[in-house]
């Protein structure tokens, strides 16, 4: 009886196993981003994606695990000769992912070693399209033409070409010196005309400055000259009312009594005055002594007037 027991715990124990053996085998969990390529009997039955999936135990097996990713591979260093014949060095990275796992894996036998080399034979003939200057001016053109190129030629694969990125473009020694005397000469060429666009805008500066200087002086004779004729004719203006108010006066005292009076005696001074210069000369005018009357005295000043004028001529 206890053999019968013994035997019996073994069986279950092997069918256990067994059991266990089968859902392990038949379970498979896919990771993200990843694709499992399935084959029963050695051809290709299916292709499985993230998450969990069951396979006929003992029959399917996993053929192949394709990464979905985008990849970065180095493209090494290589000679290329460009379209004026100048040999360059040139290395680069490549970013690509995959497509279609089924053409990846059953369309080449490995895909990244295919893609790179297909990166190398397409950077050296678009290189050979364009002169050594292009080749560093135009690096994006460059990188662009290259990715479309790439991605015509491994459509089959099922691979996608995302980006090609030039690392560095190294070209012979003596090119390279000749670009640095180049570059040199350029930079003088840049500071000399800098110098020159300096000295004329600071000649520029000084006659612009000159010129104000001339003008802001003119307009200041100018004003000064207009000033001075305001004051002369605001000065002859005030001695005219001057003397107009000085007639005015007079005249309006000579119509008094007493202004007459007053004339009468300056006219008599004047008399007087003329007499004694008479006197100081050779010549000898008599005059009546009884000539009181203001009407005589004035007729006489007049005629010693008169006398002394002829006298110069």
């Amino acid at each position: 009886m206890d053999i019968l027991f013994e035997y019996l715990f073994r069986i279950e124990v092997f069918i256990l196993v067994l059991a266990v053996i089968v859902l392990k085998s038949s379970v498979i969990f896919v990771p993200q981003n990843r694709a499992f390529l399935i084959e029963r009997f050695g051809k290709y039955q299916s292709t499985r994606e993230a998450g969990l999936n069951f396979l006929v135990p003992f029959i399917d097996h996993i053929g192949a695990d394709r990464s979905l990713k985008e990849q970065a591979v180095d493209v090494p260093s290589q000679s290329a000769i460009t379209k004026d014949n100048i040999s360059l060095s040139v290395d680069g990275v490549l970013y690509f992912r995959v497509l279609d796992p089924y053409k990846a894996t059953y369309g080449v036998d490995d895909y990244v070693f295919a893609v790179t080399q297909l990166a190398q034979t397409t950077m050296r003939s678009e290189l050979g399209k364009m002169e050594l200057d292009k080749t560093f001016e135009e690096r994006d053109v460059l990188n662009v033409n290259i990715v479309s190129s790439i991605n015509q030629a491994s459509a089959p694969w099922g691979i996608q070409v995302l980006r090609y990125e030039i690392k560095d473009i190294v070209p012979p020694s003596t090119v390279m010196e000749a670009m640095e005397a180049q570059m040199k000469a350029e930079r003088v060429k840049r500071a000399q005309i800098l110098e020159s666009e300096g000295d004329r805008q600071s000649a520029i500066n000084v006659a612009e400055g000159a010129k104000r200087s001339v003008v802001l002086k003119a307009e200041a004779e100018k004003e000064q000259q207009v000033l001075r004729a305001q004051g002369e004719a605001q000065a002859i203006l005030a001695v005219a009312d001057a003397q107009a108010q000085a007639i005015t006066k007079v005249g309006e005292a000579a119509n008094t009594e007493a202004g007459q009076k007053a004339i009468q005696l300056d006219l008599a001074t004047k008399a007087i005055e003329a007499k004694a210069a008479i006197a100081k000369e050779s010549s000898v005018v008599l005059l009546p002594d009884s000539s009181t009357d203001a009407a005589s005295i004035v007729a006489q000043a007049t005629t010693i007037i008169n006398a002394l004028n002829n006298k110069e001529k």
